[in-house]
Order: structure tokens, then C-alpha cells, then sequence
């Protein structure tokens, strides 16, 4: 067998890590990763902001659901360092203080989780989704929250809490009615 020249050993090497800074939940937090490093894995495992679920890893359940310059986005499906200097909100920066957001708290008063896996990709969705304005009605709202799974079960509720945010009282009146 034939030795490899040095040329040939040096170009199997894997490239080096990359400077990244990432506005994560009002912080900057600067970052030397992987160039294959998914934001996912970079919250998680560097940051340690464990809110962010891995689920499916393929981007077609939307347990990791983040919110990326205030549109949602598969974070399993994105490289980290293609998202540097962009503005992250996780589940963990939704609240101000001790003071829930209100999808948050809406998905406590709707009872819009059983086991609770997908809770965080569902709200920054949810976030998301409102911030668009494309949902008008519940049917929209169904529609346009389709990437993201509860295998729970927990639809209804989490339709009903995502209502309240949006519309106010008034889908609660006329469910309770």
C-alpha cells in the first residue's frame, strides 16, 4: 500500500472551528464551533438552553422551533454559523422577569399540555405565527401550526390557547357559551 504525501494527509483533515456570535435571548454569546454544528445543538449543548427539544432531527415535528430575527424557524435544520449576528429567542427569553408571556400562560389556563415535549416548539411557534398575521380563524390556525407535533394529543388546547392570545376574551366567551 502507498504512503499518502503530506499534500494528501493534510487535505483529510477536518476544517477547523468557526467564530460565531449569536444574540441569544438579549445576549450576545460568542461561540467557536463546528462548521456542521445545527443551532439546535448549539443552544443545547453549548449554551445550555435545554428548553429547545431535539424531537425528530429532520425538521418534521417542530419540537425545536426557535425564533430567528422574529420569524420561526427548524433549528435542527440550520447551521449555526450560517445564523451569525442574527437575533435568537428561545422558550427561555419569551418571559420578561417573572412575568410569563402570554402564550405561556394562555397554554397554562388551556391545559395545552400533557407531556410537554413539544411545549416549547409549539409557543415560540405559536409566537411566531401570531407575528406573521396570516391566521384568522381556528382553521387557519390548525393550518399553519401543521409543523409542529403533538403526539399527545393536546391540539384543541393548544388551538383554544393560541385563540386566546390572538382574539382575547372573546374566544373564550364564546367557547364557554
Amino acid at each position: 500500500m502507498a504512503s499518502s504525501s503530506p499534500a494528501t494527509t493534510a487535505s483529510l483533515q477536518p476544517p477547523g472551528k468557526i467564530a460565531v456570535t449569536l444574540h441569544v435571548n438579549g445576549a450576545a454569546r460568542r461561540l467557536n464551533i463546528a462548521p456542521w454544528t445545527t443551532l439546535l445543538d448549539a443552544l443545547r449543548l453549548y449554551l445550555d438552553l435545554t428548553g429547545t427539544k431535539k424531537g425528530c432531527d429532520h425538521g418534521q415535528c417542530g419540537a425545536c422551533t426557535v425564533l430567528v430575527d422574529g420569524r420561526r424557524i427548524n433549528s435542527c435544520l440550520t447551521l449555526a454559523v450560517m445564523k451569525d449576528g442574527a437575533q435568537i429567542t428561545t422558550v427561555e427569553g419569551l418571559a420578561q422577569g417573572d412575568t410569563l408571556h402570554p402564550l405561556q400562560q394562555a397554554f397554562i389556563e388551556h391545559d395545552a399540555f400533557q407531556c410537554g415535549y413539544c411545549t416549547p416548539g409549539q409557543i415560540c411557534s405559536a409566537v411566531g405565527l401570531i407575528a406573521e398575521g396570516k391566521a384568522r380563524t381556528a382553521d387557519d390556525i390548525r393550518e399553519l401550526m401543521s409543523g409542529n407535533i403533538c403526539r399527545c394529543g393536546a391540539y384543541t388546547n393548544i388551538v383554544a390557547a393560541i385563540e386566546e392570545v390572538m382574539f382575547g376574551n372573546v374566544a373564550r366567551r364564546k367557547r364557554a357559551a
